[in-house]
């Protein structure tokens, strides 16, 4: 066989190779495919393995057959009482028409555009007739059920087959969440300044009960003590009677010494000028006997 022969023999290798790779596609377990020719879709192919093509005429499409994410950003919802929440869902679906899905959105990418629009707009729609207290209730399971059936509906129209909608989280704005934190905030002040004035009333009160108390308490307590010292005062002149009537002259005599002391009391600063002959010196200079 001489050169000539073996680079014709290569080359025929090499073509036939190249033909054959371009007439081969293997579909895994978990796509799903599509054969096209000049952009036309041929057949659909779902079952996995080695499959045939037309080299060079015809080109195959791949689809994921699996359950796919889709989780869009918050978007802005207004409800039936005017409330707008912050609403974070998420979506599981899968492509169960590639040949629609091809028809329609063409790649994956596109899909979860769509996708996403159907969802906000059923969100929004569905949202849009209820109130904040309803979707805080136990009506919350049937609005999710009312948005999952509009979702199906609409992505059906794409070849896809949506397992279910959910709704994440629903938040007031933050501008709103704000403005509740700041009206609270003053209905606390307020709160507590009724509650400081109050409490200083009661306390004003209490104080003049309490002063109006020890007033009366004092006064009744000076009264008794008048009272006391009158009839003591009394017993004692009573006493003092009885006495002078049993003996003048010692009663003379301690009234006489009394008065010596009540004279005396103030020591070098009391000064008297009396006559010696005064009675006030009776019993000076007397000695009993």
């Amino acid at each position: 066989m001489n050169d000539k022969m073996k680079i014709f023999l290569s080359a025929v290798v090499v073509v036939l190779l190249f033909v054959a790779a371009n007439s081969l596609y293997v579909v895994a377990q978990t796509e799903q495919a599509i054969v096209l020719q000049f952009g036309e879709p041929m057949r659909v192919v779902k079952e996995p393995g080695l499959k045939l093509k037309v080299p060079f005429i015809q080109k195959v499409v791949f689809y994921d057959n699996r359950l796919l994410n889709l989780d869009p950003p918050a978007q802005e919802v207004v409800l039936n009482d005017k409330k707008r929440l912050d609403v974070d869902s998420f979506t599981r679906y899968r492509i169960v028409d590639p040949l629609r899905f091809y028809k329609t959105v063409r790649t994956e990418i596109q899909a979860r555009s769509k996708l996403e629009e159907i969802v906000n707009s059923s969100v929004r729609k569905i949202l849009g007739r209820i109130t904040l207290q309803e979707l805080l209730s136990q009506q919350r399971t049937q609005i999710m059920f009312d948005i999952s059936s509009a979702v199906k509906v609409d992505a059906e129209q794409i070849g896809v087959s949506v397992a279910d909608v959910r709704i994440r989280r629903a938040d007031l704005p933050i501008e709103v969440l704000q403005a509740i934190n700041a009206r609270m905030k003053t209905e606390r002040e307020r709160d507590a300044k009724e509650f400081r004035a109050t409490g200083q009333q009661e306390a004003q009160t209490i104080r003049a009960t309490a002063e109006k108390e020890k007033t009366v308490i004092i006064a009744e307590a000076e009264k008794q003590a008048q009272i006391i010292r009158g009839q003591g005062d009394q017993q004692a002149i009573a006493i003092w009677n009885q006495a002078a009537g049993v003996d003048p002259k010692f009663y003379a005599f301690y009234r006489s010494l009394e008065a010596y002391k009540n004279a005396m009391a103030n020591g070098n600063n009391t000064s008297m000028v009396l006559a010696p002959d005064s009675e006030f010196f009776e019993f000076f200079g007397k000695t009993g006997r």
